[in-house]
């Protein structure tokens, strides 16, 4: 099958490499020296590149390379940079497509699968891939799963088949919702485990944050028309663990930094990029009030980062609420 992957960031190099040797798979990315080092190198984001990967700058032969039926068009962009990909390939033929971002457009406060059908329509063949997933692990070839979540069931048939195999293994499911608000809001509460850990909470307070941060999922994931059982699987309960505890996890590293009394923007030099928890914070916390979801640990988060007020702050004010009946 011809794969193509429109992103050359960590998650989309990943995806590459462990693609390759089953599939003729290019890689995209839009800065053409790098990819140009890559290619003379076998060398990008600090992975070791398979010589039969192919590697391209050009927009239009990335997307020559899937212009058959039963191709697969895959952007591997940040949330920030779905819509103008998906705006580029609007003059072009485009069938058989896959996004691997996480999160909500801040500003609009849409979900991915929104964005397309805006900038695509909505009779494209298309779906979310996600699920608890570190680049790292996956160039590697270690074992990991991930949901495709898709209204269309040839192009989930599709994705199964081209990814599904022993180390990587993929499930379907109906429910783009549900998957994407899993894979949005988990960053922020990653970024909340992070600073218990680094406050020296323990691991009864890492298990409390996590349990009740999956409740905040599952509160606003139903308002928005997800469904309680995808909350339960991979890409609600599965990925929200491994983002919470995962020393991959740069969310988790965000909140580490903050518990250490580092600013937001040092942090995020540290990294080399803003985590995605801290795009969302805010457009989740707009939502959440816009639907009348209570999600005190999402607003604690928001008001660290944007509302100055401390850590400390943030553990007291958790702590301080008032006692309720659990699953309400």
């Amino acid at each position: 099958m011809n794969i193509t992957i429109l992103g050359a960031g960590s998650w989309g190099s990943a995806l590459a490499i462990s693609l390759v040797g089953r599939h003729r798979v290019m890689l995209w990315g839009r800065n053409y020296k790098a990819m140009q080092n890559a290619a003379k190198t076998h060398e990008h984001q600090g992975f070791v590149l398979p010589a039969e990967l192919l590697l391209s700058s050009d927009l239009e032969h990335a997307l020559a390379h899937v212009n058959q039926p039963g191709s697969l068009l895959i952007i591997g962009t940040s949330v920030a940079g779905l819509r103008p990909m998906a705006q580029a390939l609007r003059p072009y033929k485009v069938r058989n497509l896959v996004w691997l971002c996480k999160g909500l457009e801040e500003g609009t406060l849409q979900l991915p699968h929104q964005i397309v059908q805006q900038e695509l329509g909505s009779a494209l063949p298309c779906g979310a891939l996600s699920g608890p997933s570190f680049a790292q692990e996956v160039a590697r070839g270690l074992p990991c799963a991930l949901t495709i979540a898709s209204e269309f069931p040839e192009l989930a048939e599709l994705v199964v088949k081209a990814l599904h195999g022993p180390a990587l293994r993929v499930y379907s499911s109906t429910d783009v919702v549900g998957v994407e608000v899993g894979g949005a809001v988990k960053n922020i509460l990653a970024i909340a485990t992070g600073v218990a850990d680094g406050l020296g909470l323990g691991l009864n307070a890492r298990a409390a944050l996590i349990t009740r941060g999956l409740a905040e999922i599952t509160r606003l994931g139903q308002a928005l028309g997800g469904q309680l059982e995808t909350f339960m699987g991979l890409t609600g309960m599965g990925d929200l663990i491994l983002t919470c505890t995962g020393d991959l996890s740069r969310n988790r590293r965000v909140g580490l930094g903050l518990a250490q009394g580092k600013k937001l923007a040092q942090i995020v030099d540290e990294l080399g990029h803003v985590a995605e928890g801290v795009r969302c914070a805010q457009a989740v916390q707009s939502l959440s009030k816009q639907y009348g979801v209570d999600m005190p640990i999402t607003d604690a988060v928001a008001g660290v980062l944007f509302d100055g007020d401390s850590t400390e702050e943030m553990t007291r004010r958790l702590l301080a609420r008032d006692a309720k009946a659990e699953l309400h």
